[in-house]
């Protein structure tokens, strides 16, 4: 019973009978080796005449007297523990020790106490399945099995007056005691997992409440937020976050001199900062606060790491000068793990949106002078044939400029903006081909809608440029919006000649260097739907001898109502 309290009181002890490796063996060898010396020792002489002898310890004997003890008690529970090399070896052990202070007689013991820490072992391995140990009815039944065998050779080198005497009285010690010791443990690591399982719960129900806030990173309104439920899901009577500076939030006792915004005043707080370890703290001086009226008398501090580096501190604090528990220990490091996690998750979207935000840019920034080079050289071919037409199209594009100077630096933009780009551009488009295209529409859906900028005039403009190859008349170009399970389809269709086998597995994908075009236009929106969307808005090209037809599918959002102003 005194190893079994050691076993589960204290750390040392708990990690070696949780897991079998080399190193708990190890030890538990040399733990139940110096156990079964003790049992040894501590046993009941039985003199030649049947006398019982009960000294404090037994430090010696004649050959001819026995002894009863625990020492069988002691191999089995090795064996169940640690399993039967152990229980071999610890066997091996009592039986050498018996040998050696009964006055090497009865060599026996050694075969018997070797032959039962193996079998129990085994077997006990055998019926225990996925469990650490064998149920409490297993581990009686082995344990029986362990001192019969024991009367056994007792019986066969001893005769039966010494198996009268001891029979019933060691059976039930042995049962009884490795039951009860077995069941200690199992017990013990029972309420461990479910103390586990209960400081998990917290922990994720925590989680789960202050993700939304250090997801947008470390500042003073999600520290106000993070302390404030913290201090609500636990018996703390302060809580506290800071960066390497500055207290960013104090909720609960202390709040009139712990201020947010102003500069980590406690010592303890500037050590963990510092040194980036975990502190704690047991009395006011070792806080070292100077504020004197200070409630605060325990403490423990965890850092705040993102990327191995220190960002700041969760402080947890008690108005009582006590230690704190295991629970509220393991809780604060989990809670400072998480947070140190969530807050590294936050910087990383961050950096991500950054980095989406600026190749967007860059796309968008490609298709202005894009288009501004089509429309240059169409007004210059139209001053060498008619100069007023090169004047309204050079006043449609001052027009399409001027939009695009206001609204082309949004992601986003309305329809009916959108509308206006496309009308620019065929404007001029027709002014140097009369009669050659015509653009209908086909919405069902506001002009309020956001969609790509540039997204339609794109589909337009490769349509006029490589769809009515050698045709002058009766091109078609039909723009399609409608919605479709809260997202919104957008298809651009022609009827011209289709696209080539070889060009069309690698439009949008690439540009593509042709005679007929690069393709740079395409490749640049479909990096940007596929950049604001995802890849489920990656562009779908239908083609065929009758036609092509661009589709994408983004999500379905309305502009506010400033955004509606041209």
């Amino acid at each position: 019973m005194v190893l079994a309290f050691l076993l589960v009181n204290m750390r040392f002890f708990r990690d070696l009978i949780e897991e079998r490796t080399l190193k708990s063996q190890t030890w538990l060898f040399v733990i139940f080796s110096l156990f079964v010396v003790v049992a040894n020792l501590a046993g009941v002489e039985i003199s030649s005449s049947k006398e019982i002898i009960a000294p404090l310890i037994v430090t010696g004997m004649p050959q001819s007297d026995s002894i009863a003890n625990t020492r069988v008690l002691v191999i089995t529970t090795a064996s169940l523990t640690a399993g039967p090399y152990v229980g071999m070896l610890v066997g091996l052990v009592g039986g050498l020790h018996r040998v050696i202070f009964g006055g090497f007689s009865d060599y026996f013991y050694i075969v018997s106490s070797v032959l039962i820490g193996y079998l129990v072992g085994v077997w006990g391995d055998r019926v225990k399945k996925n469990n650490l140990y064998p149920s409490t009815l297993w581990v009686a039944i082995l344990s029986l099995l362990a001192e019969l065998i024991q009367m056994a050779f007792i019986f066969a080198f001893r005769g039966f007056g010494l198996i009268k005497l001891v029979f019933v009285p060691m059976i039930l010690l042995n049962t009884i005691g490795s039951s009860l010791f077995i069941e200690i443990l199992k017990t013990y690591l029972s309420n461990e997992r479910q103390l586990r399982a209960v400081q998990t719960k917290d922990v994720l129900e925590l989680t789960n409440k202050t993700l939304p806030y250090f997801r947008h990173g470390l500042d003073l309104d999600s520290a106000a937020h993070v302390c404030q439920i913290i201090k609500e899901y636990t018996n703390f009577d302060a809580v506290g976050l800071t960066d390497r500076v500055n207290v960013l939030a104090h909720v609960g006792a202390g709040q009139d001199h712990h201020i947010a915004n102003e500069p980590v005043i406690t010592d303890l707080s500037k050590t963990v900062i510092s040194a980036g370890k975990e502190k704690r703290a047991y009395t006011k001086a070792e806080i070292g606060c100077p504020h004197q009226d200070c409630p605060l008398t325990s403490a423990i501090v965890c850092p705040l790491q993102v990327n191995k580096k220190t960002i700041g501190a969760l402080k947890l604090y008690f108005c009582e000068q006590r230690k704190m528990t295991v629970v509220e220990e393991n809780l604060v490091r989990g809670l400072a793990m998480i947070f140190s996690g969530q807050l590294a998750i936050g910087i990383a979207e961050q950096q991500t949106s950054l980095v989406n935000e600026a190749e967007i840019r860059a796309l968008q920034v490609q298709i202005n002078p894009h288009f501004f080079f089509n429309a240059i050289n169409t007004i210059g071919a139209l001053m060498r044939v008619d100069v007023d037409k090169a004047h309204e199209a050079l006043m449609e594009l001052s027009t399409f400029f001027r939009s695009s100077l206001k609204n082309g630096q949004s992601k986003e933009i309305t329809l009916e903006q959108e509308k206006r780009y496309v009308s620019a551009y065929t404007g001029i488009e027709s002014l140097r081909f009369p009669n050659k295209f015509t653009v209908n529409y086909r919405i069902d859906v506001p002009e309020t809608t956001l969609i790509p900028s540039f997204c339609l005039q794109i589909f337009v403009e490769n349509a006029i440029k490589h769809a009515f190859k050698g045709r002058k008349t009766g091109n078609k170009i039909v723009i399609n919006l409608c919605s479709r399970n809260q997202n919104l389809e957008i298809t651009v269709s022609d009827n011209g000649s289709g696209i080539e086998p070889a060009i069309l597995k690698r439009l949008g994908q690439e540009t593509i260097s042709e005679s007929q075009g690069s393709g740079t236009a395409l490749y640049n929106l479909n990096r940007r739907l596929k950049g604001l969307y995802g890849t489920s808005s990656e562009l779908q090209i239908t083609t065929g001898p009758t036609g092509t037809s661009f589709r994408t599918e983004i999500p379905l959002k309305q502009a506010k109502s400033k955004s509606k102003e041209s």
